[in-house]
């Protein structure tokens, strides 16, 4: 596999540093243009349709992030795969982890169709949301979830890519996707008055092109890698890999949005302005994580090429220095943040009593960023060495079991809001300590070795 396309980048020599940053600056980069989906949908339906129309599309966040994020987490898993067999320039294999993976990932897009449309209505009820809010928030959600193939297809071709070290296309691609949806929002919810779905409507329009550009640079990828459309079939071998290390990872996304749909639906106790004020801080944070999202996603595509390829030292170096760097800038953007949350969530419109809320948030949480960036990036190691399951565990035990005991029998004894939020530094503080001890003391750089 001497020749390689030169969208697809070896990870498993040159200096680790230049390699990690260089592929997480388009990786951030593109989860910039990514949150951009859902801010513009936010700040344009909070300024044209109002306060109730924005907690709609803020209380349905955590409940799409519930449904999207297990098959998510499973693109993620899958791309290690792929990753430590382009790692091992093994041809024959990587091929068919490819055409295994899309066809797992159309299966996937299917079922979460159904899933997402019948069961919305029942779900958003058991979450509280206020009657006010659940007719726009019931519309938001069914449109949304109509177009799911394409953002489940997205993100396996997206997995695809970024296990082969090339995470430029897809932030090309999200960059015209994202203003193709700033476009369509625009037009449906400020220029033809179509309500709240509309903007659901041009996410998925949005997504659906991002999905498609992807598409198309595999089927014109290098010869070794090439994506053909009649081999994309199930081999059970290798898709008994990719559920081995995928699903655990989904698991753990789908966990951590239980527990913050849980979180979600004591914020909805305190009425629709303190739904919008909240989900207003939500999509702040989102851009306040991409540090940490892009870190965690390097360090998974770098681990599982250098442990494909036996570079176990540098495996290790490289997971060093990717949590450093991690911690480092996550802390000065939630410091950012911490100082500037007025005027960033005041944009989102929603009234003095809504921004009141989401700075109440920021300044709880904000300065405790570094904390979410090392657990993160630790989950991120131990998915690239072949280990999903122990980021899972730690997870659903800290983030979510801890996280909702916790605000059970908090919020009863000090019924305050803030008293919700602490339960996230909280938790990110436990998590941080069981994966620094398991990362000290465990051998977890063989685990690739076993899939």
């Amino acid at each position: 596999m001497a020749d390689k396309a030169a969208s697809a980048t070896l990870m498993t020599d040159g200096p680790i540093w230049r390699r990690l940053i260089a592929f997480a600056i388009p990786l951030f980069w593109g989860n910039l243009f990514q949150q951009l989906y859902n801010t513009a949908d936010s700040v344009i339906v909070g300024n044209f349709l109002g306060n109730n129309a924005l907690a709609a599309v803020s209380s349905s966040g955590n409940l799409i992030f519930l449904l999207v994020g297990f098959f998510n987490g499973i693109a993620i898993g899958a791309g290690v795969v792929t990753g430590k067999y382009f790692g091992a320039e093994d041809g024959e294999n990587l091929r068919k982890s490819i055409h295994t993976t899309i066809a797992f990932g159309v299966a996937c897009g299917i079922i979460l169709t159904i899933v997402g449309v019948l069961a919305a209505p029942r779900i958003l009820v058991l979450m509280g949301t206020p009657d006010e809010v659940l007719p726009q928030s019931l519309a938001y959600f069914r449109v949304y979830f109509a177009g799911s193939l394409a953002f489940v297809m997205y993100n396996f071709f997206v997995g695809i890519l970024q296990a082969l070290g090339d995470s430029r296309h897809p932030l090309f691609f999200l960059i015209i996707s994202s203003f193709t949806n700033i476009v369509l929002d625009l037009l449906f919810v400020g220029g033809m008055g179509m309500g709240v779905w509309s903007a659901a409507f041009a996410t998925i329009l949005s997504q659906f092109l991002s999905a498609f550009l992807c598409l198309r640079q595999l089927i014109k990828g290098n010869e070794v890698f090439r994506l053909r459309i009649r081999e994309i079939r199930p081999d059970r071998q290798m898709l008994k890999q990719i559920v081995k290390n995928g699903v655990p990872a989904g698991v753990q996304n789908s966990i951590i949005s239980v527990a913050n749909v849980f979180v979600q639906s004591n914020i909805n106790a305190f009425g629709a302005t303190a739904v919008a004020g909240c989900g207003s801080y939500s999509k702040i944070e989102g851009f306040g994580f991409l540090p940490i999202t892009c870190f965690a996603l390097a360090l998974t595509t770098f681990i599982s090429q250098n442990l494909g390829a036996r570079e176990y030292e540098r495996a290790k170096k490289g997971a060093v220095f990717g949590a450093l760097c991690s911690l480092t800038i996550a802390e000065i953007i939630g410091l950012a943040i911490n100082l500037l949350a007025p005027v960033l969530i005041g944009a989102f419109g929603g009234g003095p009593e809504a921004v009141g809320y989401g700075v109440q948030w920021a300044r709880t949480v904000t300065w405790f960023y570094f904390l979410l960036a090392f657990s993160h990036c630790m989950a991120g190691i131990l998915r690239g060495a072949g280990r999903s399951v122990i980021p899972m565990f730690v997870m659903m035990i800290c983030w979510c079991v801890i996280r909702v005991s916790y605000i059970s029998i908090a919020v009863r004894i000090v019924p305050d809001i803030r008293t919700v939020f602490w339960a996230y530094p909280l938790t990110w503080a436990l998590s941080s300590v069981v994966f620094l001890v398991y990362f000290l003391k465990s051998d977890w750089i063989h685990g690739l070795e076993k899939m």
